[in-house]
């Protein structure tokens, strides 16, 4: 699937792989976030963290009227607190695709799958 814009130089074709590739870029950026995981991990065979060109099976990207809705799988770092992990995922996912893409994005749906424990001290 495709979000398509047009501009007064021609039609824009966003795939929206792409846009999951953004997204997951930009949600592992933030402090707390161990990686993303699969929406479907047992299904998927995928119970570790996603490597970026896996991002589609853990970012959802669906498209109504003239705005996204995206949905993230996360794991986080064990002793963070998951609700201000989240909300700044949703704040520096929805500004990133905001910025680069020029598109709005309506909501921001995050999707805890795992809590890790991690060796980074």
């Amino acid at each position: 699937m495709t979000i398509e814009m047009e501009t007064k130089l021609g039609k824009i074709d966003i795939t929206t792989d792409v846009i999951a590739t953004l997204a997951g870029g930009a949600a592992e950026e933030n402090f707390g976030i161990v990686g993303m995981a699969s929406q479907h991990q047992i299904r998927d065979g995928l119970t570790d963290i996603l490597r970026r060109e896996n991002y589609t099976k853990g970012v959802i990207v669906r498209q109504e009227d003239d705005g996204l809705n995206i949905d993230m799988y996360i794991i986080v770092g064990f002793g963070t607190k998951i609700s201000e992990v989240a909300h700044n995922v949703q704040e520096r996912v929805k500004y990133t695709l905001e910025k680069t893409l020029g598109i709005t994005v309506d909501s921001v749906n995050i999707y805890v799958q795992g809590v890790r424990v991690t060796n980074e001290a």
